[in-house]
């Protein structure tokens, strides 16, 4: 058995294609969602994540904004600006990108951002909301792993699914979101006894705990369907060599010996792919969806505060 792949660009583009038209029929009605991005320093990959989701802004019909702040910002001046977008009525979602400097208290700033515009979906009212199954703003990753599942018409209720990984960003909404679609949920984490026993019950395997390739074929059944969250980095030809098989390897040697790193999941595919069902490629699995559901959440915010 070879894993079919699940394309997570494919989906982000359909997800794109549906953001898009009904952002064109809002605007007949004269209405155009707008995500206000705010960036605290000169992170380069911060500043590409921004950038991109501005870009696709522009593409879909959407208004955006970006805030450039610099590295010496304190928690009060960032404190300000949320205040300033919370009641700025062009903004329907605020997006404060992560991480911020280590003098800003990251907390606040998240508690600060009205709930309403928490296209992120962390402010604890929206953590709240998707606690009790309630319409909120949900985390954009987990929310865009279940429009895989349902793209590709994989099953969920009665289910046996596996999250790995207990953050509040993807393995706590991730595991409610299973639930509340009717899947017996386990979550596990890096306290978990005997982790390969617990997954290989599992239907659906969800790999979010940021450790390569940590997942291998002994921690997966045979027609698993395996969902890999993870974005590490592989610096050395030895992972390489363990973790992918070819074609696959010799593509990212090149890339090693280009850039001095190459990005990997999660999940060992090497392994895993002879005996899953389904598995997401990284990249190209996961990461795109969650641009394209900020997207979708910032449509959603736009329609729902003016009650559509």
């Amino acid at each position: 058995m070879t894993a079919q792949v699940l394309n997570g660009v494919e989906v982000a583009e359909h997800i794109k294609q549906r953001v898009a038209a009904r952002v064109s029929g809002l605007a007949e009605q004269g209405i155009k969602p707008g995500l206000a991005a705010v960036i605290v320093g000169d992170d380069p990959a911060s500043k590409v994540y921004v950038g991109s989701k501005v870009k696709t802004c522009e593409a879909l019909g959407l208004y955006s904004e970006k805030h450039e702040l610099p590295g010496t910002t304190t928690t009060e001046e960032l404190l300000a600006l949320v205040n300033r977008l919370n009641h700025n009525d062009a903004i329907d979602g605020i997006l404060v990108q992560m991480p911020l400097p280590k003098q800003i208290d990251a907390r606040r700033i998240l508690e600060a951002v009205d709930p309403a515009k928490d296209v992120d979906g962390f402010h604890a009212v929206n953590v709240g909301r998707l606690v009790q199954g309630r319409d909120a703003l949900v985390a954009c990753t987990p929310a865009g792993v279940i429009e895989l599942l349902d793209y590709y018409k994989i099953p969920i209720a009665g289910a046996n699914a596996v999250v790995v990984g207990r953050s509040d960003i993807v393995g706590k909404p991730m595991a409610l979101l299973l639930l509340h679609r009717h899947a017996t949920v386990t979550i596990c984490h890096s306290k978990t006894r005997d982790l390969a026993a617990v997954t290989r019950q599992a239907d659906i395997v969800i790999a979010a705990i940021g450790r390569t390739a940590m997942i291998t074929g002994d921690h997966v059944r045979e027609g698993a369907v395996v969902v890999d969250v993870g974005m590490n980095d592989a610096t050395t030809e030895a992972e390489i060599l363990r973790i992918f098989a070819e074609p696959e390897r010799s593509k990212r040697l090149e890339v090693l010996a280009k850039r001095g790193r190459t990005l990997v999941g999660d999940v060992e595919p090497r392994t895993v792919a002879e005996k899953a069902a389904w598995l997401t490629p990284v990249p190209g699995g996961v990461g795109p969806l969650t641009i394209a559901m900020l997207m979708q959440n910032t449509l959603r915010a736009a329609e729902m505060r003016r009650g559509l």
